[in-house]
């Protein structure tokens, strides 16, 4: 892709010569995250289906699958459009469907699609928008039932209400029932592990009540999927999921480092993704203005931790749109114009989106450059 970046790609330290901000892969560390969960996987005997909303990349969906991933989760429709595209399969949207134009982009989408395309369902209004809507276009869309999980997003509130939804999906002509989705988005981040497991038994334990009441009503019950890295070791081991919806284990950011740090050792997963930022001004006393700021990291969590580049103990602050603060530790020389700061996003999923490209290093080298497909896709 054309990037003011493109012409240092295969030259020897050009880490340290990127047109700045940029946003970094230490393609190392990432392919040793992929290769990890997907072992981790195979001796579980459970199925990765890893969430691009994470990195909305086609590249990157692609070293999932192959790695050993069954499919893709994608949180819109627009990101499912954008996977498809690009050749991805069993691409399953994670969230409902149901304004008209949805329905019928996903309906179009399904005629096109890589075999295993899937939409979640909670509402009984949906199921029949989307039966009829497929039954007009003589093709058959595959759903999964979505439960709250406890966490009340989306899904089915009570396992009666996922019976009586599943019911009516094996009955619509347009629809095929794969299974059943329970993700637990509020347990991703506890970050106490003995609590973080204590809640995500409870869930497990409640999902497979509803799932042994769906299987007591003659339904079959193919997919189980949901869980996520916070808690993919929890979920993972005693069933009752067939697939793990993981997706920042790719990347890792401050957010999840310092929720799993109390982990069975360290975090499983290394840090792969930073924003390589240059020092634009120093001539204040104490700090530094870089020119990263607010367009370039998310700002729902931590502040980025500063990685590389600066004095140990160097802090970040947030400094405007276009500028962040680099706080010194007291006695430290300032870092001189124009020297590069790479910081770990402190979420890394926002902050992706709100990048053209991924520069791709190895070592001290850009090796390629790789694109955001799917940045900004509703």
């Amino acid at each position: 892709m054309l990037s003011p970046n493109s012409y240092l790609i295969g030259r020897p330290g050009s880490r340290g010569e990127l047109d700045t901000p940029a946003l970094l892969i230490d393609i190392e560390a990432f392919e040793r995250n992929i290769a990890k969960m997907a072992e981790y996987a195979r001796t579980r005997r459970v199925q990765l289906r890893p969430h691009a909303k994470t990195h909305k990349s086609v590249t990157i969906a692609r070293r999932q699958i192959d790695a050993g991933a069954v499919g893709i989760c994608c949180a819109t429709l627009g990101e499912a459009e954008v996977m498809v595209q690009g050749g991805i399969p069993g691409v399953h949207i994670t969230s409902p469907q149901v304004t008209v134009a949805k329905i019928e982009r996903l309906i179009a989408l399904n005629k096109v699609a890589p075999p295993g395309l899937s939409v979640v369902i909670d509402h009984p209004d949906n199921l029949k928008a989307l039966d009829a809507a497929a039954q007009r276009a003589d093709t058959r869309l595959a759903v999964l039932i979505d439960f709250t999980a406890g966490h009340g997003r989306t899904g089915c509130a009570d396992a009666d209400a996922v019976v009586a939804l599943a019911r009516a999906a094996t009955s619509a002509r347009g629809l095929a029932l794969r299974g059943i989705q329970s993700y637990s988005g509020n347990l991703q981040h506890i970050p106490q592990r003995v609590e973080r497991l204590r809640r995500a038994q409870e869930q497990r334990d409640i999902l497979r009540r509803v799932i042994q009441q769906v299987r007591s009503a003659g339904i079959a019950v193919e997919i189980v999927t949901g869980a996520g890295t916070g808690t993919y070791d929890l979920d993972g081991e005693d069933g009752p999921f067939t697939e793990l919806q993981v997706g920042s284990y790719v990347f890792m950011d401050v957010d999840y480092q310092r929720a799993l740090l109390d982990g069975i050792n360290t975090p499983a997963f290394e840090t792969s993704l930073f924003v390589s930022t240059a020092v634009v001004s120093a001539n204040a006393s104490g700090y530094v203005t870089t020119d990263a700021g607010l367009k370039c990291f998310a700002t729902d969590g931590p502040v980025p931790d500063v990685a590389a580049g600066a004095p140990a103990g160097s802090l970040y602050q947030f400094f405007g749109d276009e500028h962040g603060k680099l706080i010194l530790p007291v006695g430290t020389a300032k870092p001189p114009i124009g020297t590069r700061i790479e910081c770990v996003t402190p979420h890394c999923d926002p902050t992706v989106n709100l990048h053209d490209a991924y520069h791709v290093v190895r070592g001290d080298m850009l090796i390629d450059i790789w694109p955001v497909d799917a940045r900004g896709k509703r």
